[in-house]
């Protein structure tokens, strides 16, 4: 047992070596040098769970091809302002990319952002007539000005050869984006941490928080399992703690007892994908290609043919295909949904299962779904696709966040919850998609929620990292030139 006396002191603690917790490090370790920070990982290596390349698609998340975030209106109008608020964030994210690359901390940006443009394919008249709709509504705007449209054919399989090779009859139409991206957050996490130890941060692996207690002066004492070896238990005293574990931060939120995290609860979306790794297939296809998801499919779900570039190879990804497994994280346990059910959210978990039984449909034939119907939805986006070049790997886990609401008792959101204390104590960082895209604006957020008073000190540094920083570049075009053309020379996106 790990005594409850502190063993040590940091200013910040920050639990899980993922993106979110890389990125609130670098921040804070340059906007107050001084500060002492500890990052605590229970796996034996950073950015192994949702940060993990082969865990998510990689795609950085800027709205230019999801049509999740642009549903359609009953009267059958589009909105824009979802997917403009999501570009926005990703571009605050390129400019702090941008700015850590010029000043060494990360290495060549090809290394974890490579340029991969963004298609979104339909087939069908609804579907068509939806996303002309949507690209009418997109196009106006200053940061989806390059995107086209078409339905000719010709044009589509310029653009993604793949999806038109064998192609029977029918309407298909597709819209096209040239400065999208893939990105992989694994080695960007692990550049980021690496740049980071031996500065004012420890990075400890193996290392478990089992228990959060509050004190009196509103600090934390942090008692952590070694699970490498139970002699080196600790307990860690902290003046802030942010909780970046992915799915295990709720259980983690629970258990620091705070008021503002009564009536949340989570539920894990499982996935798995199919990969291709034959260069005479991957060399034809250098796109995201995402298409509309299934009905009562969750957002996360949306099929996609994706580029990837991980290690430096370029691969083929098609998915996910959806499933459910009840622990919180991919090394996590079978008990944690069970375990993660109180007395505070467990009628609000009932209420958005009961609002939610499609996704348990869905879930449940995705579940019984066998390899040819894998390779039957795959073909839809790549008729010719070839079994035998195609092997099954598993994703990720994902926790969508569920949380009380006043008109429906409980609701499942999909995105991300940032929650804090009401002294900006601790911090915590719920849900998934698009989350690790827009680490950057959540972690800005978390920054000004928690330590308010430090704000007017830190913004002129900020505003050096990311010059946009308060401004909307939509709503700025000259700026948004500027900007936007500076991140893409940095960083190498078309």
């Amino acid at each position: 047992m790990t005594s409850s006396q502190p063993t040590e002191s940091v200013d910040v603690v920050l639990v899980g070596a993922g993106i979110m917790s890389a990125t609130l490090a670098t921040l804070l370790s340059d906007l107050q040098p001084d500060w002492s920070m500890t990052v605590l990982e229970r796996l034996n290596a950073a950015g192994l769970e949702s940060s993990n390349a082969w865990n998510n698609a990689g795609t950085g998340h800027s709205a230019l091809c999801e049509l999740n975030y642009a549903p359609q209106a009953a009267d059958g109008t589009v909105s824009a302002t979802k997917a403009l608020n999501i570009n926005e964030q990703f571009q605050v994210t390129r400019q702090l990319w941008s700015s850590l690359v010029e000043n060494g901390t990360l290495e060549s940006p090809d290394t974890f952002i490579n340029p991969v443009p963004h298609i979104s394919m339909v087939f069908g008249d609804d579907h068509a007539d939806y996303l002309r709709a949507r690209y009418d509504a997109f196009k106006p705007h200053k940061l989806f000005e390059r995107m086209e449209f078409t339905e000719n054919r010709d044009q589509i399989a310029e653009w993604a050869p793949l999806t038109m090779h064998g192609r029977g009859a029918g309407r298909v139409a597709a819209t096209f984006a040239p400065e999208g991206t893939d990105v992989d957050f694994g080695a960007l996490t692990n550049q980021l941490l690496t740049h980071l130890t031996g500065r004012n941060v420890t990075v400890r692996y193996g290392q478990e928080v089992t228990t959060l207690k509050r004190q009196s002066d509103g600090s934390w004492n942090v008692s952590v399992e070694d699970r490498l070896n139970s002699d080196n238990n600790r307990v860690i005293h902290a003046r802030f703690v942010f909780l970046g574990a992915g799915g295990g931060a709720l259980s983690l939120l629970q258990k620091s007892g705070i008021r503002e995290a009564k009536g949340f609860g989570g539920f894990p979306v499982s996935g798995l994908f199919l990969r291709n790794t034959d260069p005479t297939v991957t060399s034809q296809h250098n796109a995201k290609v995402y298409g509309q998801a299934s009905v009562g499919a969750p957002p996360m779900s949306v099929p996609h043919l994706d580029t990837r570039y991980v290690h430096g190879e370029r691969t083929l990804m098609f998915g996910p295909y959806g499933g459910f497994k009840p622990n919180f994280l991919k090394h996590g346990s079978l008990l944690d949904l069970p375990k993660s059910v109180r007395a505070h959210n467990l009628y609000p978990m009932t209420r958005a299962g009961l609002a939610n039984l499609d996704l348990v449909k869905y879930l449940v034939g995705e579940l019984t779904k066998t390899r040819s119907q894998r390779m039957d939805a795959l073909r839809e986006y790549y008729p010719t696709a070839e079994e035998s070049q195609w092997e099954l790997i598993e994703a990720g886990q994902r926790v969508q966040v569920m949380k009380s609401d006043r008109q429906k008792g409980g609701v499942l959101q999909f995105g991300t919850e940032l929650v804090t204390s009401a002294d900006g104590s601790i911090g915590a960082l719920l849900g998934a998609s698009p989350g690790a895209s827009t680490a950057v604006p959540i972690m800005l957020n978390l920054l000004s929620r928690c330590f308010p008073a430090k704000m007017s000190e830190w913004e002129p540094r900020i505003k050096e990292l990311i010059p946009s920083y308060g401004k909307k570049l939509d709503e700025n075009p000259q700026l948004a030139d500027e900007i936007m053309g500076h991140t893409a020379q940095v960083l190498g996106i078309k």
